[in-house]
C-alpha cells in the first residue's frame, strides 16, 4: 500500500453562492425545469441574519462552471438524461475548497460562505487545503510557505468564520501522508514534528469557536492500520477537536469505513485512559475477536468518544480493482474506471459515532494526469490523457452519474 493510495484533492480556492437544501433524486423534467429556472445563477452575497436558526441541511456551493457547461452542452445534444443527471450532481450538498489567496482573500472567501450558508439555515462545509508541503509536492502540491505563513492563513480562516456555523475538514492527507512517508523531512524529523504544530495550531484556533467543529486527517481503511494512525491523530490535536475525517477522496465502503472509524474512535479512548495504541485491534482482525477485545477495554458512552464523518462522493461502487499485473504502479486511487456517486451527504446517519456523510470530494473534478506506471501522459486504462488535478472531468462524471448508488434520478 503506497502513501498515494489516498487520492488527488482539488486544493481549489473556496465557491460561495447556491443554498443547502435536503437532498433528494431529480426525475429528468424536474431537472431541466431547474435548469431553465436558475440559469446557474449564483447567490448574491447578503448579511447574515441577526438571530441565525441552527442548521437545517448541508450547503451546497455553485457548481464547477465547466460543469455547468457540460451540462448546457448534453441539452444541446439531447441528451437530457445525462444532462438531468449531471445537474442532480452538482446540486447535492458539497465541500467549498479552500488551498489559495492571501489571507485578506480566504477570510473575505471563507465569511461569504457562512454568511451564504446561515442565510438558508444550512451547514458549510470547509475543506482546508493549505498545508506546507501539501500532497508531499505530487497531483495537488502547493501550500503555504512555511510554519507562520500557514498559521496567518488560519487565523484568517478563523476571522472569516467568526460565530457561524462550519464544519471543518482539516487539511486531506496531512496526517495519513506525513513529511516522513515520502521523503521530505529531514534526519532530526523536524519537518513532520512541524507538520503536527501545524495541525495542532489549526485545531486550537477552529474548534474554540462558536458553532465550528474541526475533524482531522485518518487517510481510509485501506491504508493505514488503526495502530499507526492513532498516534498521529494524537500528536495532531484530536483531543482537542470534535473528531476526523475518513475517505476524503477515495472509495471505500461505507460499511467498512464506519467499522474502521468505529475502532480508531475505540482506540482514541482506550489511549486517552493510558492504554498504548499497538494493543488496540485493527481493521485487519476478524470482526469478532476486534469487537470482543472492544467489549473488554472500552466502556465510554459514544458521546464521550471522538467521532466521524465520511466522505461518500465517489463510493456508490467501492474500490477499483486494477487488472492483475498489468501496471507496475495502478494507482488505484487516481481517476479509477467505473465508479458512481455514493450516499447522499446527511447529518442523521443512525451511527452515534458517525456525524455525518459528506460528499467533500467534488465528484466530477479529476484526482489527476495518471499514467500508471507508464511514460504517459495518456491514462492507459482509459487511452487518453486525463485533466490536472481539481479540473473538470466530464467523461468521469458521466461514469459518476451512471454508476451512482443510490442512483441520483428516479
Amino acid at each position: 500500500m503506497t502513501a498515494r493510495d489516498r487520492a488527488g484533492s482539488t486544493g481549489t480556492p473556496g465557491r460561495t453562492g447556491r443554498t443547502g437544501g435536503a437532498p433528494r433524486p431529480l426525475t429528468v423534467a424536474a431537472a431541466a425545469a431547474a435548469l431553465a429556472a436558475t440559469a446557474f445563477a449564483a447567490t448574491p452575497a447578503q448579511a447574515a441574519p441577526a438571530h441565525a436558526a441552527p442548521p437545517v441541511a448541508l450547503y451546497t456551493p455553485p457548481a464547477n462552471p465547466d460543469a455547468d457547461r457540460q451540462i448546457l452542452d448534453l441539452v444541446r445534444h439531447r441528451q437530457f438524461k445525462d444532462a438531468a443527471g449531471v445537474l442532480a450532481m452538482t446540486l447535492t450538498p458539497q465541500a467549498v475548497w479552500y488551498g489559495d489567496g492571501t489571507p485578506d482573500e480566504v477570510r473575505a472567501s471563507v465569511h461569504k460562505t457562512v454568511v451564504a450558508a446561515a442565510r438558508h439555515h444550512a451547514l458549510p462545509v470547509l475543506a482546508l487545503y493549505n498545508i506546507p508541503g501539501r500532497d508531499c509536492a505530487q497531483y495537488s502540491a502547493g501550500g503555504a510557505a512555511d510554519t507562520p505563513q500557514y498559521e496567518a492563513w488560519i487565523d484568517a480562516v478563523r476571522a472569516g468564520i467568526g460565530s457561524l456555523p462550519a464544519t471543518v475538514v482539516l487539511e486531506p492527507d496531512s496526517l495519513a501522508l506525513l513529511p516522513s512517508d515520502c521523503g521530505q523531512d529531514d534526519a532530526q524529523g523536524s519537518r513532520t514534528t512541524e507538520r503536527y504544530t501545524e495541525i495542532h495550531y489549526a485545531v486550537d484556533a477552529l474548534e474554540p469557536l462558536a458553532g465550528t467543529k474541526v475533524y482531522l486527517d485518518a487517510g481510509h481503511s485501506g491504508w493505514h492500520s488503526v495502530n499507526d494512525i492513532v498516534p498521529r491523530l494524537v500528536a495532531g490535536g484530536v483531543d482537542d477537536a470534535t473528531g476526523f475525517f475518513l475517505n476524503i477522496s477515495n472509495y471505500r465502503s461505507d460499511s467498512e469505513l464506519a467499522w474502521y472509524g468505529k475502532l480508531i474512535s475505540s482506540c482514541l479512548s482506550y489511549v486517552s485512559a493510558g492504554g498504548p495504541a499497538a494493543d488496540c485491534p485493527n481493521q485487519w482482525w476478524p470482526v469478532n475477536d476486534a469487537q470482543a477485545w472492544l467489549d473488554a477495554h472500552v466502556h465510554a458512552a459514544p458521546s464521550a468518544m471522538k467521532h466521524f464523518v465520511t466522505d461518500t462522493s465517489r463510493n456508490g461502487q467501492g474500490p477499483w480493482t486494477p487488472p492483475a499485473g498489468v501496471y507496475s504502479d495502478p494507482q488505484d486511487w487516481c481517476n479509477p474506471p467505473g465508479r458512481g456517486t455514493g450516499a447522499r451527504p446527511t447529518l442523521d446517519t443512525g451511527d452515534p459515532l458517525a456525524d455525518a456523510k459528506l460528499w467533500v470530494k467534488i465528484p466530477g473534478e479529476s484526482d489527476g494526469q495518471c499514467t500508471r506506471g507508464t511514460a504517459g501522459p495518456d491514462d492507459p486504462e482509459r487511452g487518453y490523457q486525463d485533466p490536472a488535478a481539481g479540473q473538470w472531468f466530464p467523461q468521469q462524471a458521466l461514469e459518476l452519474v451512471h454508476n451512482a448508488n443510490p442512483p441520483l434520478l428516479r
